[in-house]
């Protein structure tokens, strides 16, 4: 939604100053000019970017769209979970929730919270992590070196798309001022025509430059900025999650561990300590 409301404010600011300032908006429809432009970016888009790439590309777009998933009532729940979890396991023992692990889709402890199982990436980092401590030998040096490395590889994927939007923002410009300076060698081919008529071959050459500059700064630009902030989020949502299971392994309450995952997030969407609390009781 904020990304309609931002091109419409980009879009009604420049058109709209530009009759205000006396300006006619059919001169600026140049259909040929955004086609040089377009297609030299696409081409160049997929030239420069592996399959893998452009397919991560087009998946991540969409999400742009939408608003962010990961609000304040999802991290309580995120941190609800877990308390319950750590706390059958320290009352109960670990084996007691090999089966919730196994399955948490069939699990009620994980069907009280729906926010967190329908995150795919969420609901595996927490099980598969539950699980090598329920099965493995690793102790908690191990697990958050292995932690450390999941999430640095999930920020890489995460931030390929961004890399690529960036770059084919950056490259924009440069494709306005080609066909800005097809337009003019257009223009120099036409040197026996009228004044007016060569002004008109000028104008129109010029708003490919315009038009370049417009979609890198006002449209294909910030679409790599909400990627990265998207991406910073979903890791915040698994930095909550190391934290509170380390903590848990280092043997601190659950109460406790779970107050470690709480300090960790933003505090945009970090919930007081007697909201975490009163939460948690609701859920039990």
């Amino acid at each position: 939604m904020l990304v309609i409301v931002g091109y419409s404010i980009v879009l009604a600011s420049v058109f709209g100053g530009f009759v205000l300032a006396g300006g006619h908006l059919s001169a600026l429809v140049q259909p040929i000019e955004l086609l040089m432009i377009g297609g030299a970016a696409l081409g160049a888009f997929f030239v420069g970017n592996t399959s893998k790439a452009i397919k991560a590309t087009i998946k991540a777009l969409p999400s742009v769209l939408k608003g962010s998933n990961y609000s304040k009532a999802v991290y309580m729940d995120l941190m609800a979970l877990l308390y319950d979890i750590l706390a059958k396991v320290r009352k109960e023992g670990l084996m007691t929730i090999e089966d919730d692990v196994e399955n948490p889709e069939k699990s009620p402890l994980f069907a009280r919270y729906p926010n967190v199982l329908k995150d795919h990436h969420v609901l595996e980092f927490i099980t598969d992590y539950l699980r090598l401590m329920v099965g493995g030998n690793l102790n908690a040096f191990e697990i958050e070196n292995l932690m450390d490395n999941e999430i640095g590889t999930h920020h890489h994927e995460g931030e390929l798309p961004a890399h690529c939007i960036a770059k084919l923002g950056d490259a924009m410009p440069a494709f306005g001022i080609v066909a800005a300076v097809m337009g003019v060698v257009h223009t120099m081919a036409s040197v026996g025509l009228p004044p007016s008529e060569l002004g008109l071959l000028i104008a129109n050459a010029l708003v490919g430059t315009f038009l370049g500059i417009l979609l890198a700064y006002g449209f294909v630009g910030p679409l790599a900025s909400s990627l990265e902030q998207k991406l910073d989020e979903s890791s915040k949502m698994l930095e909550c999650i190391k934290v509170t299971l380390l903590a848990s392994l280092n043997g601190y309450s659950p109460a406790l561990a779970v107050e470690f995952g709480r300090k960790v997030l933003y505090s945009t969407e970090r919930p007081s300590f007697s909201e975490l609390e009163t939460h948690v009781k609701q859920k039990k």
